[in-house]
């Protein structure tokens, strides 16, 4: 019984193995600067760009193969510096227009870094699941990691808070 036990755990291993792992990391745009009401597309304060350097630390030990942003300065500046020490270029991403499929078929295999909104990023979570898990987000709340593997058709979520 005991052989049996090894052999099976061997062959689930090895099932495992051959099957592509993907992880993705979602988070939120760092702190905004809101003092202009009238400005659309606003950089990030002081503390905003003290929690993007913190990203880059708390990414800087997974290896990432790309990151995606959206085209606001605030998604930019909070990518740049895990950019910066991962040697990576930053892809743009239209949250109004997610194909999911699509983007879970070019990302399959990798590591891949996020970075939305308060509206777009459980959103964007949701889409990868294929499945309605996540919730709004708190619109003042800039410490939320999603995280997301799939392993062949299998999937698993969490959702973490990074001070």
């Amino acid at each position: 019984m005991k052989k049996f036990l090894s052999i099976l755990f061997i062959f689930c291993f090895q099932l495992t193995l051959a099957q592509e792992v993907s992880n993705y990391y979602l988070i939120r745009h760092a702190e905004k600067d809101r003092a202009d009401s009238n400005n659309s597309n606003p950089g990030l304060t002081e503390k905003g760009h003290q929690r993007a350097l913190h990203w880059g630390t708390v990414f800087e030990k997974i290896e990432l193969d790309a990151i995606y942003t959206t085209n606001y300065l605030r998604t930019i500046h909070t990518a740049m510096p895990t950019a910066d020490n991962k040697g990576l270029v930053l892809h743009y991403y239209d949250p109004r227009n997610l194909n999911s499929a699509e983007f879970k078929a070019v990302t399959k295999g990798k590591n891949i870094l996020i970075v939305g909104h308060s509206n777009t990023t459980p959103e964007f979570a949701n889409a990868i699941l294929g499945e309605e898990k996540f919730g709004p987000m708190p619109d003042h709340v800039n410490s939320y990691l999603y995280v997301i593997t799939c392993i062949g058709q299998k999937t698993s979520a969490h959702i973490f808070t990074i001070e």
